[in-house]
């Protein structure tokens, strides 16, 4: 059973750094405006694109007028989604003539998507129509993710240029990662997934009669149909896991059989998610001419995943002591999985369900399989660590990377502390600014989180939420708030959150986890691009080797645990304890 769990997880590893290089050197290649295969079908579109909006794609903005691009363009996004959810029972595509969403729900699912952040607190079926999933959600998925890639392509020219005030133009990376990269893959991926029975369909819900029909029991007639909701749901769930969105058509998420049906869309839908920041990796490293330092990243990255991988798939597989105290068998054998299995899709199982929970909140994706509050203590909380860590292991497409070069500017500088020398990363000076800059980065997320779950700690209407009293309800709203300031949008189920608090302070948090992160790395941009290049010397800190590698590590998880570990010493840890002691 254990060599099956390490063959699955290897295969699932080797295949996405396998695919990484090609898909991270198409990318390269789109944003240096090099030619592609593609180009003679989107080129002209393109063209059109930037005519019809009269933009001008050479001329090039400050780091200054590319964040006021991007807010301008992300707050007309919202305002969209915002305005749809709140007519939709006047609009078209309805055909279940759903009501209206209300206001600080609709506020709430905005700010979720055009963040990339993919909360819901509501249950998509029964709440949003198709048009709302289509023209606000879905397109939402597409954009935002592409304002992710855009800034962390900023960024990297911040690296490439010298001597100059200007990062490039937002209006064309958001134009050619949506034309180039996201649009291509969705579309192959949902045939893909159509083919392995996700639907797609414009139906309204259907009443399907049982097939053991009920008899003389109340209101038989009414038990012995099932209602069951279909829509647009294929084209959705492509976009979602590629542009690490999450979220999900249906309220199950992707443990639902019409979103993940077979294990074949189960392994697929897991390698969309990490698959566009992994490749990103080589991008970067394509893009500043140097593909050892992308490759150092990558395996930061990999290391850390692998090491939480272990961790969670550890504490799931030896079951619950408490049911093994009562003679239940959890032992792996031919005829079970063993482990704990509350909370999982029996055609899963422990391994998929592992990988699903780490891969989903290492990067910024959101998206579940498994249901995290019934995870065990410690298992749960890794995937709650990764997200605090700052969702740099993979992370959402483009905002993990630029996320990650932030620490790596921190462990840069930490470094030339030690030797008493002006530190350097990729040719540039890291002085006083990038380091004010990246302590923001650094800080806002923390700021956020451990306030907002003292807020909701304090409050009755934080409180009114918890489902489960104790630890584990501390442990519901700490990720909850991780997952907002993080822009994941997984949860700990446990929490009822769709209410006029948590939606209005959730979306808060989600917009400064967003955007304060985005503003500073942008600055750095600016700021870099304007240094000089400073040539190699015999005192310079080698960027891509394994010491390197192993010093990023050291500063990541040195900071998350600095930060974070009172705060899960009230949840998960105290509630392992409590489970030990009880046993």
């Amino acid at each position: 059973m254990f060599i099956n769990s390490y063959l699955q997880i290897s295969l699932y590893l080797i295949t996405l750094l396998l695919l990484a290089k090609p898909l991270g050197v198409y990318m390269a290649n789109v944003y240096e405006n090099r030619p592609v295969l593609i180009n003679r079908f989107f080129a002209p579109i393109e063209s059109a694109l930037y005519c019809l909006s009269g933009v001008n794609p050479e001329q090039e903005m400050t780091w200054k007028t590319y964040t006021g691009a991007l807010l301008w363009f992300n707050l007309l996004g919202g305002l969209v989604i915002f305005i749809l959810q709140v007519a939709q029972n006047y609009l078209p595509l309805n055909p279940q003539q759903l009501d209206n969403v209300s206001f600080d729900s609709a506020f709430n699912t905005a700010v979720s998507f055009i963040t990339n952040t993919n909360w819901q607190g509501y249950s998509g079926e029964v709440t949003m129509s198709y048009l709302t999933q289509m023209l606000g959600l879905t397109v939402q998925n597409f954009v935002s993710a592409a304002t992710g890639m855009a800034v962390l392509v900023a960024m990297i020219r911040g690296f490439q240029r010298k001597n100059t005030e200007t990062i490039g133009n937002f209006w064309v990376d958001l134009t050619r990662g949506l034309l180039y990269i996201l649009l291509p893959l969705s579309l192959i991926f949902s045939f893909v997934l159509v083919s392995q029975g996700v639907v797609q369909t414009f139906k309204p819900t259907m009443q399907i009669p049982l097939v053991e029909q009920a008899q003389n029991e109340p209101q038989a007639e009414q038990s012995n149909i099932q209602t069951i909701a279909v829509g647009p749901a294929a084209s959705q769930i492509a976009i979602k896991q590629l542009g690490t969105n999450g979220g999900g058509f249906f309220n199950a998420n992707s443990a639902h059989p019409f979103e993940n049906p077979t294990p074949l869309s189960n392994f697929l839908e897991l390698l969309a998610i990490l698959l566009i920041p992994a490749a990103l990796c080589h991008s970067f490293g394509t893009m500043i001419n140097d593909t050892r330092q992308g490759w150092a990243i990558l395996t930061t990255m990999t290391l850390v995943l692998l090491g939480a991988l272990l961790v969670t798939l550890h504490y799931e597989q030896a079951g619950n002591p408490l049911l093994t105290a009562l003679g239940v068998d959890q032992s792996p054998s031919l005829t079970q999985s063993g482990g704990n299995m509350e909370g999982k899709e029996t055609r899963f199982g422990i391994v998929n369900s592992v990988l699903w929970a780490t891969a989903t909140t290492a990067a910024s994706n959101g998206s579940v399989n498994a249901m995290h509050d019934s995870f065990m203590p410690l298992s749960g909380m890794v995937p709650m660590c990764l997200i605090q860590l700052g969702e740099v292991i993979f992370g959402g497409v483009g905002s993990g990377l630029y996320g990650m070069l932030i620490f790596a500017i921190i462990a840069v500088f930490v470094a030339g502390l030690m030797i008493g020398r002006t530190p350097e990363y990729l040719g540039k000076k890291i002085e006083s600014f990038e380091i004010k800059m990246a302590a923001i980065v650094i800080l806002i997320p923390a700021f956020f989180i451990l306030m907002g779950t003292a807020l909701a700690v304090l409050t009755d209407a934080g409180i009114a939420g918890i489902a489960n009293p104790g630890a584990h309800g501390f442990s519901e709203i700490l990720y909850a708030f991780s997952s907002a300031a993080g822009n994941n949008g997984s949860a700990f189920a446990g929490l009822s959150a769709n209410t006029p608090f948590y939606n209005i302070v959730l979306g808060i948090i989600m917009l400064f986890g967003r955007y304060g992160i985005i503003i500073p790395v942008l600055a750095i941009a600016g700021s870099l691009a304007a240094k000089k290049s400073v040539p190699t010397t015999v005192g310079t800190l080698p960027t891509h080797t394994p010491l390197f590698v192993l010093l990023l590590i050291a500063t990541i998880l040195l900071v998350g645990a600095l930060t974070f570990v009172p705060a899960l010493a009230l949840g998960p840890i105290v509630e392992h304890l409590q489970l030990i002691n009880l046993h």
